[in-house]
């Protein structure tokens, strides 16, 4: 009976930890160079699971299945809901106006109505890019496409490795 006493309090500490991580934040790895300059390979993020609306700019991880496989990506959100995006000459337009794009680089011409079946982007999706526009599976890709708010798991808020660069994001 002592024995049991003695293991409630650790077993509440593990059954807390666990609900935090499941329901509230939990740590992310960035894979791969797609959001160079920003995040750099093997970034550790904290996620923050409660957040629930998006705006331009905001960076995000997504669940994605790409060729078969699930994955977590992290992307920046550039196109929102009943938006027009267009790429022309490396310059990025939302809704026929010319954007500031920090991440202006080499990139392939892309217009939303080429490669979906939507002129705008519908309710409910967005539009997200690599900040290495020239390295990035992304919304301008097939296999990723318009994302659905429901594939956003939520917005990185924290980064804890590496220690030279700890901060919020």
């Amino acid at each position: 009976m002592k024995i049991i006493k003695e293991l409630i309090p650790y077993v509440f500490i593990i059954v807390i930890v666990v609900l935090i991580r499941t329901f509230i934040v939990t740590p992310v790895i960035v894979s791969g160079s797609s959001m160079d300059p920003t995040l750099k390979n093997g970034n550790i993020l904290i996620l923050n699971k409660l957040a629930k609306t998006y705006n331009r700019d905001d960076i995000v991880v997504i669940d994605v299945k790409v060729n078969g496989k699930r994955e977590r990506i992290v992307k920046r959100i550039i196109g929102l809901p009943g938006e027009t995006v267009k790429y022309d000459n490396h310059i990025l337009y939302i809704d026929g106006k010319r954007t500031h794009d920090d991440f202006r680089m080499k990139t392939r011409d892309y217009d939303l109505s080429e490669y979906t079946e939507y002129d705008k982007i519908p309710e409910g999706y967005y539009f997200v890019l690599g900040d290495n526009r020239t390295n990035s599976l992304d919304s301008r890709d097939y296999k990723v496409g318009l994302i659905k708010k429901s594939q956003i798991l939520g917005k990185p808020i924290f980064r804890i490795w590496p220690l030279n660069k700890i901060g919020t994001i």
